[in-house]
């Protein structure tokens, strides 16, 4: 080794010791008769100093000449600081420096190497190298470290058993669209990379291996956001012979594990909703629960009136932002273009303030008597000093608008605080959905779901609308970290599910036959889950992007910036592929 200790290590216990350093110069601090230099490396930074008339003068000579990130070797003694630096977990002692070596220089950075650093996303993510020697970015990987090995103990310690699945697949035409790689070998033809490893777990099941896992790459071909990448990290987990309760159960087990030995936090036991009350309540399958503020349907009272708005709405609800009666019109003005902007798409929105002395004030005055609105009130358990917010219309388009300004409200009120966690399993999910453009049905999850049992009856009878899947989603405030399902472990069912989604007999064959010929040689009754991995990381880091739990993330085009890629191939490449070569 180069060095004998690391630039976070030493303490007043090394005092008098003779050490040798490496690293990378933070900064240079030459104070004339006194030169400084902080030395960092991944486990923190050591001041190293050098005096005039102690310290040789060529010594002297090559720190005035040191520049930020050059890379050195340092040799000296261990001494008590005089001035200490408590901020420092090497704060109490500095190296008196003997020898200083320079193993290489280095331009100026473009950006400063601190966690406040002045570089922009795009800058830093074109010299990500550099951007992940600053502390912010390291911590948030070595976070991701822990977190990967603790869910590994633990899947170990269930007796889960890791394999490892193949990348280069058959491209299947449900979900999301698939990355496809062509084949120099078979012209014409073409891989795709696995979405997720969903049909080799299920193969898995069949040769017996009851309890498999892995932490593997996905790749989907979708629009982005802060929690989307083309290429991300799942948790991917099957088990044999259990039923919903199991899988909740052992999954619930390994995120409180995660939270205990990474966050030294206990969570309670998770609740369960079902989806249908999720919509109902929150307006979203993945509720924050953080805080109340729970949809109250107010139809029986508010329509009727001779307010047109409400009368012709099939559906007007409302929550109670508790506390928020002394709005100003401006902020209640402002507040209604919030929910009229294109990304919400309300008409409008009806307020009505409880005030402190009982009496109560609305946008809709002229057509509901005081008493209407005290009876709102009380529908949504308000007291004085609230404020009512309501909005009116088609029923799944006001409950995702309701929603998002639920989800706006508990912001604005600082209800949404990141070191509260609060989980939830959604249950109960619906199996299919039924889309109008293209007049067909699409699997809510995915083909391989089961049908709740007592719900196959309604299969056979074409009630497929009201099938409820064997299906579950683990959430945590408002964030879907993992899900899964029961799955079709008979060759019946699957070809029936197949048929429900479109498929003829001849393209489930070609598709999935593989799968449905594994279901007739004893296909044992399995369930699993994956979570996504990089929102775990970000969700335990409390930031709202996954890129910075992620060493060389993709940015929102989807576009390497540092590498520069995706890239166009040269012409000898796609003549061996036999790409666009065919008029």
């Amino acid at each position: 080794m180069l060095k004998t200790h690391n630039c976070g290590e030493l303490r007043l216990a090394h005092i008098d010791q003779s050490v040798t350093l490496c690293g990378w110069v933070q900064r240079v601090r030459d104070k004339g008769a006194l030169l400084f230099v902080d030395l960092r490396d991944r486990y923190g930074v050591t001041q190293l100093v050098a005096r005039e008339g102690e310290t040789a003068p060529e010594l002297i000579e090559r720190i005035r000449n040191l520049g930020r990130e050059f890379v050195l070797q340092a040799q000296g003694k261990v001494v008590e600081r005089a001035s200490k630096n408590p901020e420092m977990p090497t704060g109490n002692i500095e190296i008196e420096l003997i020898q200083l070596d320079i193993l290489n220089a280095s331009k100026t950075p473009p950006f400063t190497i601190e966690d406040e650093t002045d570089g922009g996303e795009e800058l830093r993510m074109k010299y990500r190298y550099l951007d992940l020697r600053r502390n912010i970015v390291r911590k948030n990987l070595e976070l991701r470290h822990r977190l990967n090995r603790e869910t590994r103990q633990y899947l170990d310690s269930q007796e889960f058993i890791e394999v490892e699945t193949p990348v280069l697949i058959k491209s299947t035409p449900e979900g999301a669209r698939d990355f496809v790689v062509p084949s120099r070998m078979n012209e014409g033809q073409f891989y795709a990379l696995p979405q997720s490893p969903q049909t080799f777990k299920q193969l898995l099941m069949v040769s017996g291996f009851d309890r498999y896992y892995q932490i593997v790459k996905c790749f989907r071909d979708e629009d982005l956001r802060a929690d989307r990448q083309p290429e991300f990290t799942q948790i991917d987990c099957e088990m044999t012979f259990v039923n919903q309760e199991d899988i909740l159960n052992t999954f619930e087990g390994m995120i409180k594990h995660l939270f205990k030995t990474v966050k030294d936090i206990d969570l309670e036991d998770f609740p369960r909703m079902t989806f249908a009350d999720a919509m109902k309540f929150y307006g979203s399958d993945k509720p924050d629960i953080r805080f109340e503020m729970k949809f109250v349907e107010l139809n029986e009272i508010a329509q009727n009136k001779g307010f047109k708005v409400f009368d012709d709405a099939q559906l007007v609800a409302g929550i109670c932002a508790k506390g928020c009666a002394e709005y100003t019109r401006k902020q209640l003005d402002e507040l209604t273009d919030w929910v009229k902007r294109p990304q919400i798409g309300a008409k409008g929105l009806v307020y009505v303030k409880c005030n402190a002395d009982g009496t109560f004030k609305s946008s809709v005055d002229k057509f509901f008597a005081e008493e209407d609105l005290k009876t709102w009130a009380t529908a949504l358990q308000a007291e004085p000093g609230d404020l009512l917010l309501v909005l009116s219309g088609d029923t799944d388009k006001v409950r995702k608008q309701l929603g998002e300004l639920r989800l706006e409200m508990g912001s604005r009120l600082g209800l949404r605080d990141k070191n509260v966690f609060s989980p939830l399993w959604v249950i109960d999910f619906p199996l299919l959905e039924w889309d109008e453009d293209s007049q067909r049905w699409y699997a809510m999850h995915h083909p391989f779901t089961s049908p709740k049992t007592e719900d196959i009856p309604l299969v056979e009878a074409g009630k497929l609308g009201e099938v409820r899947a064997n299906a579950y989603d683990m959430v945590m405030n408002g964030v879907e970290l993992g899900g899964g399902s029961i799955r079709i472990y008979q060759r019946p069912m699957q070809e029936k599910m197949l048929s429900i989604l479109g498929f003829s007999d001849e393209e489930a064959r070609n598709q999935f036959g593989f799968l449905m010929d594994a279901f007739e040689f004893g296909a044992p009754p399995h369930g699993g889950i994956a979570f996504g991995f990089d929102r775990l990381c970000s969700m335990f880091g409390g930031a709202d992007s996954i890129r910075d739990f992620i060493a060389f993330p993709k940015n929102n085009s989807g576009r390497d910036v540092m590498l520069d890629s995706p890239s166009a191939i040269s012409e000898e490449q796609l003549k061996e592929l036999a790409i666009g070569l065919r008029k």
